[in-house]
């Protein structure tokens, strides 16, 4: 019990460190904004749009699996860490401004253990997709991994 716990814990606080990675958004202040190159500059006052460049939208949705309650950790636009019940779902949609269109965004779930048909207890199974398609998942909570992955335009 007290390795499960401290696994979960390790797996949690893993999964913190990574989430915080690349999530946050670019300053838009006028000193960033005259840093810009003048091609792009004249691109986005010939559109009428604001400074910042933007991609397509995307439907991100997370979810974990099994029954009860758990903890969960979630990264899409911002860090969230809640206690659901279970199954959950979440759908986020999300559109990759700036540097993020080269980088990309990692989304991420981190499913709380919950109690398996041998009465251990285990990671949650957690999927995530994008527009529809399956881009991560846990194997069905054999993996002791968070789902994650790098969305890009």
């Amino acid at each position: 019990m007290r390795k499960t716990a401290a696994l979960t814990t390790s797996l949690l606080a893993a999964a913190l460190l990574v989430a915080g990675c690349g999530s946050e958004k670019e300053d838009d202040s006028p000193a960033k904004a005259s840093e810009a190159s003048p091609s792009a500059s004249a691109t986005s006052q010939a559109k009428g749009s604001s400074s910042r460049n933007k991609g397509v939208s995307h439907q991100v949705v997370f979810e974990v699996g099994g029954t009860g309650a758990a903890q969960v950790m979630w990264n899409g636009s911002s860090n969230h860490f809640e206690q659901v019940t279970l199954p959950w779902t979440k759908t986020e949609t999300m559109q990759l401004e700036d540097a993020e269109l080269k980088v990309g965004v990692t989304v991420s779930v981190v499913p709380g253990p919950v109690k398996g048909s041998d009465g251990m207890l285990r990671p949650a199974p957690c999927t995530i997709k994008v527009d529809g398609k399956q881009v991560a998942d846990n194997q069905d909570g054999k993996s002791p991994k968070p789902c994650e992955y790098k969305l890009k335009d």
